[in-house]
């Protein structure tokens, strides 16, 4: 299968100011992408665009596959994403929250599923506990697992490793190095060691694409 993302010309200004302009990249299968920049520089503002929760002011953003555009409604079927921002259902237990979303998506069969990812994020012990009572690590390893639920093309991570503790970062440099291997991350980070998990870099206070090679020199 032939999967890739395109931006171009991507500018967004909220009212009259400019958040970015210009912002070009192509992503296919097995590329890995970082966005960086300063606090305010809209690396935030970017994943939104490229996840279809926001549209850009110019520019546009394209899904393909084999050649054929994907229509925006169904973005959502290839992406998988995890920021601090998203909220979860708090009055239901951690495997509600996963069983509500699997129903969305209309996933077929997907108990064994749900306790793949439970176990796979270390939460199956606590999942039948109401998520209001987990902590905010729990809760950012219950959002990778809503993420994953579906084993999504493209794997987005803004500010991948809030909230975790050391185990928790462990698990996610793991679950980033297998989405490289078999599909597109994208990771939004101003950490430097977060950079490291990505191929490429765009740094939005530059707008210049990188290696990361060029990045660590």
């Amino acid at each position: 299968m032939d999967f890739k993302i395109t931006l171009k010309n991507v500018r967004k200004n909220f009212s009259r100011l400019l958040v970015f302009d210009s912002v070009n990249f192509e992503l296919t299968i097995g590329s890995s992408l970082a966005i960086a920049g300063k606090n305010g520089s809209g690396k935030s503002t970017l994943v939104k665009i490229i996840a279809g929760l926001l549209s850009p002011s110019a520019g546009e953003v394209i899904y393909q596959i084999d050649g054929k555009k994907i229509d925006k409604l169904d973005w959502f079927k290839y992406i998988g994403f995890v920021a601090p921002y998203l909220q979860l259902y708090d009055e239901f237990t951690g495997y509600e929250n996963l069983e509500i979303l699997a129903r969305i998506r209309g996933l077929k069969n997907y108990k064994n599923k749900i306790e793949e990812v439970l176990k796979r994020v270390n939460l199956y012990a606590r999942r039948d506990d109401l998520v209001r009572g987990y902590s905010s690590g729990m809760k950012q390893r219950l959002k990778y697992a809503c993420a994953l639920l579906h084993e999504p093309i493209v794997l987005i991570l803004d500010e991948p490793t809030s909230n975790l503790d050391a185990e928790g970062v462990e698990m996610v440099w793991k679950i980033a190095q297998e989405q490289k291997k078999k599909g597109i991350l994208i990771v939004a980070t101003n950490e430097a060691e977060e950079l490291q998990m990505c191929e490429e870099v765009i740094n939005l206070d530059e707008l210049k694409l990188k290696s990361r090679e060029q990045i660590v020199k």
